[in-house]
């Protein structure tokens, strides 16, 4: 790994998410940024430009802070191209096929495992994702969970316990029996690589006295609280997530006012995932709803081999905005400083002194463009704690 000084000048727009001015994207123009030991170091204008060791020359393009991916099941085996199909042709999504992916999953190896990760997250990487958050959830034994999670760590430290994703089919008669063993066996063999605990807290798969069950256990063994909720309908998830003090309740897509109100009187993130609502075709959430009420709003792509396979955020900015309603300014914003803060995290999502040093470089002049040009490669450069990758 390249350390030492390097400096990032001739940028035409810096978005920084310093929040200056009343600007959220705190962006500045004809700016220079230094990094050293991986940290920002210094932002000002591009004329006062310190020395540095390297020099990256952005060429009047806009920088922006590496996207923030807070919710990828990326640790499965297969894929689920068929059932996409058949969506398109008119099949509802129910969720069902999580178990497709678990059985495949399961009859892996660690190498077949790690292999995917590895190529999705170098996908994500090529595409501007510098934090990513990954799940796991598609092997539903105390074994599968723990080999799971333990790949996952080789890949980002940001990992989530979801052995409540749905309930396997060796417990389809006894759910009670397999959240006794999530609750137990489970979490204890995954809790020493984990940071947070999920639940898909959904008709088919847990319901709420089940959720708030396993997000106790996973709180008392030290983890942060996660919820998939309210993504095939109402439900009670939502303000469970809040009344659990989960640092993101993810979906949203089916809200009531009550449930709007309880995010929007929480630090609780309410984290939307367009890539899910364009591979299902189902009802966008309504972001505008949420942001006018003053709830914080991130972005994920929820990368899955059966709902939403997709790696690309600049891909789930452009839809957020087009879908939506959200200002290409809050989409960005979104997908760098809300993600972060859905994993509650300081050090990433902004270009500010202190902050890690992940930027992207965009082949573009403003970071209008990532929803102006939908489906172009716009990274030019991505570094990576101060790293060019």
């Amino acid at each position: 790994m390249t350390r030492g000084s390097l400096v990032v000048d001739h940028i035409g727009e810096l978005v920084t998410n310093d929040g200056r001015d009343g600007d959220p994207l705190g962006i500045r123009r004809d700016a220079a940024l230094l990094v050293e030991d991986g940290q920002v170091a210094w932002i000002g204008s591009a004329r006062y430009a310190p020395a540095a060791d390297r020099r990256i020359d952005a060429g009047g393009a806009a920088v922006l802070p590496g996207f923030v991916d807070s919710h990828a099941h990326l640790v499965f085996a297969g894929d689920r191209a068929a059932e996409f199909a058949a969506r398109m042709a008119g099949e509802p999504y129910t969720g069902g096929g999580i178990r497709t992916t678990v059985g495949a999953t399961r009859a892996a190896s660690d190498d077949d495992l790690r292999a995917t990760v590895g190529r999705l997250r170098a996908e994500m990487l090529r595409q501007g994702t510098t934090t990513v958050e990954i799940k796991s959830g598609y092997g539903l034994t105390v074994a599968d969970e723990a080999r799971s999670l333990r790949i996952a760590a080789e890949f980002t430290e940001d990992t989530t316990f979801l052995g409540a994703h749905v309930v396997p089919a060796e417990y389809a008669d006894r759910p009670d029996d397999y959240v006794g063993m999530v609750c137990g066996p489970m979490l204890a063999a995954a809790a020493p690589y984990a940071r947070w605990i999920d639940v898909f807290c959904e008709r088919g798969a847990f319901d709420a006295d089940h959720a708030r069950a396993i997000l106790a256990c996973g709180q008392a063994a030290g983890l942060g609280v996660r919820l998939h909720a309210n993504q095939l309908g109402p439900g009670p998830g939502v303000r469970l997530g809040v009344e659990l003090g989960a640092a993101s309740v993810d979906h949203c897509t089916h809200l009531t006012d009550a449930d709007v109100d309880a995010l929007a009187g929480s630090e609780t993130v309410a984290t939307l995932l367009p890539g899910a609502e364009f591979s299902t075709r189902s009802p966008y959430p309504d972001a505008r709803r949420l942001l006018d009420a003053g709830v914080t709003v991130a972005l994920a792509t929820d990368c899955n081999p059966g709902s939403s396979y997709t790696s690309s955020m600049p891909f789930c900015v452009a839809l957020a905005v087009r879908e939506m309603r959200m200002t290409p300014a809050e989409a960005v914003w979104a997908a760098t400083a809300g993600g972060a803060a859905a994993l509650r995290r300081t050090d990433v999502g902004r270009l500010t002194p202190g902050a890690r040093a992940d930027l992207i470089i965009l082949d573009a002049p403003s970071h209008l463009h990532l929803a102006y040009r939908p489906g172009v490669p716009l990274i030019r450069q991505v570094l990576h704690n101060g790293v060019p990758r």
